[in-house]
């Protein structure tokens, strides 16, 4: 099959959606697909073989983070070509309702077509008020997937119509082979685990770090010579500015990580905090975590605990507070057999997020909207200056 899959964001800034497609792809093409990407970027010469530049992306405010997305007139002639170049047998746009290349692509193709849909916001006043512009493309779609069920509440709330949950799909086994890293590894005073984890960009306040800064000073007072490991982007000194010295002592700061080492971290860490505070349709982290043997701790999303199966895969706690995280963080760390047993409850559930599971899904979907639908064309209804807002 001939699968084209249009990417909406920086391929060359890490994100769950990214990482989502790359891992598709990669699964597709192990399974004998042709597949080619199409994504905004910067850095040809560092792309994938499988990835079409279409160009450099600007950031824009969106879902509350920032995201580089390509549009307008010259994204459009590209997404043009690529399509006639491509002549698909089906085309899956990811984020077909963001200002971006897959709304561009909506827009232009005629055929067998399958969107994603992975943002969830419940009140979101510009999908509301973009739905005229969205219908079109969205009316063309043969099939839509939402990597959640609060994805598929926002498309259904906000756009109309409905779709299937398919969740975003991890290597498990990449994880779980992943050898523990000894400098990262660690024990508190009275020998008992002793190391956090914590991965994300740390300037993006949805992210929630500073909710676990805040509760550090408490921790280490329960649990003397307790690590914290942050691994992500960001200004370090600012994150730290408002903590002792003492507490600034225990906590280390990463930097990038390639997916070997992250996955090396998530081997070593005794326990692994997700204190986000919203913003998440799914939690692609916590999966990760889960599938190298990392107890997860994690703020109580409708998101992350649908991934931590209602709490049985992982424990929660109160979205921004740093008081009950720093309880629940003591009690773990105290407490290795229950440590295990969520290693143990993990292992069994992160097997519903593997690509094998998550890919014969997807797989699924395509074949049913391509079975005999001939290949995936232009569009020549569509006028591009005029949709973009251009005369011809």
């Amino acid at each position: 099959m001939k699968i084209g899959i249009v990417c909406p964001y920086d391929w060359d800034v890490p994100g769950g959606v990214q990482f989502h497609i790359r891992d598709l792809a990669e699964h597709l093409i192990k399974l004998g697909h042709e597949v080619s990407v199409l994504a905004p970027a910067e850095d040809e010469s560092a792309l994938p073989a499988y990835v079409v530049s279409a160009g450099r992306a600007v950031a824009v405010p969106y879902n509350g983070s920032v995201a580089r997305l390509s549009f307008g007139i010259l994204s459009a002639a590209r997404v043009r070509r690529w399509l006639n170049d491509g002549r698909f047998d089906i085309l899956h746009v990811h984020e077909p309702a963001s200002p971006s290349l897959s709304m561009l692509a909506a827009w232009a193709a005629s055929g067998p077509m399958v969107g994603t849909f992975h943002t969830s916001n419940p009140r979101s006043r510009a999908m509301i008020a973009a739905s005229p512009i969205l219908q079109p493309s969205l009316e063309k779609m043969s099939a839509r997937i939402a990597v959640s069920e609060y994805a598929r509440r926002t498309l259904v709330e906000h756009l109309g119509g409905d779709a299937v949950v398919i969740p975003n799909g991890v290597d498990v086994g990449f994880f779980a082979a992943a050898e523990p890293e000894p400098r990262w590894q660690g024990a508190a005073l009275d020998g008992r685990p002793g190391t956090i984890g914590f991965i994300g960009r740390i300037n993006e306040p949805r992210k929630g770090l500073p909710t676990l800064l805040a509760a550090m000073p408490r921790i280490l007072a329960e649990r003397p010579g307790v690590r914290l490991l942050v691994a992500g982007k960001g200004d370090e000194e600012e994150a730290v500015a408002g903590l002792s010295p003492e507490v600034r002592g225990q906590i280390e700061f990463l930097g990038m990580v390639s997916d070997q080492e992250k996955a090396r971290l998530l081997r070593s860490v005794d326990l692994y905090v997700a204190p986000n505070t919203g913003g998440e349709s799914f939690g692609i982290i916590l999966v990760e975590a889960m599938s190298a043997g990392a107890p997860v701790l994690a703020s109580d999303l409708d998101a992350f605990k649908q991934v931590l199966d209602g709490g049985a895969a992982g424990e929660l706690f109160p979205v921004e507070d740093a008081a009950a995280l720093a309880d629940a963080a003591v009690r773990l760390l105290a407490d290795p057999d229950r440590l295990v047993k969520l290693r143990e409850a993990a292992s069994r559930h992160v097997r519903r997020f593997d690509w094998e599971t998550v890919g014969a899904e997807i797989l699924s979907v395509y074949e049913t909207v391509t079975d005999g639908m001939p290949p995936v064309a232009e569009d020549e209804r569509v006028g591009w200056r005029e949709r973009l807002g251009l005369r011809q």
